[in-house]
C-alpha cells in the first residue's frame, strides 16, 4: 500500500515564504518522478512543479522563479519552497507521486492573506 503526506500549509502574507513536504511510504520500490498540483476554489487542478527521478524540474509559468522544487530519493520525500507569496496562490495544494496509476496527497491548504 502506498501513501503520500503533506505537510507545511498555512497562512502566510503576500511577499512571505513556506516549504511544503511530502512523504511517500509504502510499498515503493525504486525512484519515481513526483509533482505538486494546486486547487483554488472554482478553479481545475493545475500543476505547479514536477521533479523527476534524476532531478530535472519543470515549473508552471506563474511560479516560476518563485518556487523551487527538490527532493531527498533516501527519504522518498519532495519539497517545495515557495517565495515571494501572493494572494493567487493561494490554494489547497496536492503532492503526486508519479507511479503505476499515480498515488494523491490529501492535500495541504496554503492561504496568503494579510
Amino acid at each position: 500500500q502506498v501513501q503520500v503526506a503533506e505537510s507545511g500549509g498555512g497562512l502566510v502574507q503576500p511577499g512571505g515564504s513556506l516549504r511544503l513536504s511530502c512523504a511517500a511510504s509504502g510499498s515503493i520500490f525504486g525512484i519515481n518522478p513526483m509533482a505538486w498540483y494546486r486547487q483554488a476554489p472554482g478553479n481545475q487542478r493545475e500543476l505547479v512543479a514536477r521533479i523527476t527521478t534524476t532531478r530535472s524540474t519543470n515549473y508552471a509559468d506563474s511560479v516560476r522563479g518563485r518556487f523551487t522544487i527538490s527532493r531527498d530519493n533516501a527519504k522518498n520525500t519532495v519539497y517545495l519552497q515557495m517565495n515571494s507569496l501572493k494572494p493567487e496562490d493561494t490554494a489547497v495544494y496536492y503532492c503526486y507521486l508519479e507511479k503505476d496509476r499515480g498515488y494523491w496527497g490529501q492535500g495541504t491548504l496554503v492561504t496568503v492573506s494579510s
